[in-house]
């Protein structure tokens, strides 16, 4: 009786366990995929542009620093041109005199007019009296335009932002003395890319469109980051091929820094498998098979990354597997 009991207690353990799952299979086989080379590649700006100066003189005030943001038509520095204030004081000076000549040419005329029309005064004397006035006015009106193109040239003396980005570099200080078209700033757009140069025989195989991957630890761990090439410049320099990359969320806390990526130089034949198949202990990389109607473990040697749209976490074999070969998911 008690035996009876502690069988149908067994039954209903064994009863209310899952059943086991059979795993899934893969079957592997050679795949055409791109033969990847690494290269490193530079952060750029697709434009740097330089803020210059308008005027010369001595460099007053400089409200940015390397590294900051600024907008378009910011102001980044003023350059002041005492001779300017000082033409501009005897300007003034200048206008007060022609505007007294005005006023008392306008007198004359007034009291020269009334007296040719009670007929006391020649018409000769009205006319000089009327030509003065014109020419007090018209020296008024020169001085103003002067004094109007200087007021420009002061305005002139602000060195605005080009373009909306980051300083480079700012190579004056307060007091530096400046020339017309001398450099204040050097602004980098906020527009980046990465800037590939690879060696020549490479030139072959690059061209708009190719992918272009980047290592998760390049981009801080966040996962590896795929771009495009958009444009392979028609020229080499220092035997080297030059080409620019558009990649998403692309690191731009330094201009200039270098990255390392992956470039595809070459189509050749390879084994890929989905990387939940294969298994790590102490170094070792393994992979489940099915064969001879049992499972054994294989080691595998692993080779680089090549995702596809059907198989986003593929990886590449390269030894322990043979076309054929069907996998066990672990």
């Amino acid at each position: 009786m008690k035996l009876n009991r502690a069988c149908l207690a067994l039954a209903f353990l064994l009863a209310a366990q899952p059943a086991f799952a059979q795993p899934d299979g893969f079957v592997v086989r050679t795949e055409n995929i791109a033969d990847e080379k690494a290269a490193f590649a530079t952060v750029e700006s697709l434009n740097v542009v330089p803020a210059r100066a308008r005027i010369g003189g001595t460099v007053v005030a400089r409200p940015v620093r390397n590294g900051d943001t600024v907008t378009l038509g910011q102001v980044l520095a003023v350059v002041g041109d005492q001779k300017i204030a000082l033409q501009m004081g005897a300007l003034d000076a200048q206008i007060a005199g022609a505007q007294s000549q005005l006023a008392q040419a306008q007198a004359d005329f007034a009291r020269a007019d009334t007296l040719f029309r009670q007929g006391s005064g020649p018409r000769v004397t009205l006319d000089q009296a009327r030509t003065a006035v014109e020419v007090a006015t018209s020296t008024l009106r020169a001085r103003t335009a002067e004094r109007e193109v200087l007021r420009q040239q002061m305005a002139e003396g602000e060195v605005l932002a080009p373009a909306t980005g980051r300083v480079l570099d700012v190579p004056v200080t307060r007091g530096s003395v400046v020339l017309p078209g001398d450099t204040i700033a050097t602004i980098a757009e906020h527009s980046y890319v990465l800037r590939l140069r690879v060696p020549e025989r490479h030139a072959a195989f690059l061209k708009a469109g190719d992918p272009v991957r980047i290592d998760a630890a390049e981009l801080g761990g966040a996962g590896a980051g795929v771009g495009r090439i958009t444009l392979v410049y028609p020229r080499i320099e220092e035997g080297r091929v030059v080409a620019d990359a558009e990649v998403p969320d692309l690191p731009d806390g330094f201009v200039g820094a270098r990255i390392r990526v992956w470039i595809t130089a070459g189509i050749r034949a390879g084994l890929v498998v989905p990387e939940n198949f294969l298994v790590t202990r102490f170094g070792l990389d393994t992979v489940r098979l099915r064969r001879d109607g049992g499972l054994i473990d294989v080691p595998v040697q692993r080779g680089q990354p090549h995702p596809t749209p059907q198989m986003p976490d593929g990886i590449e074999i390269l030894s322990g597997l043979r076309a054929g070969d069907v996998l066990v998911r672990p």
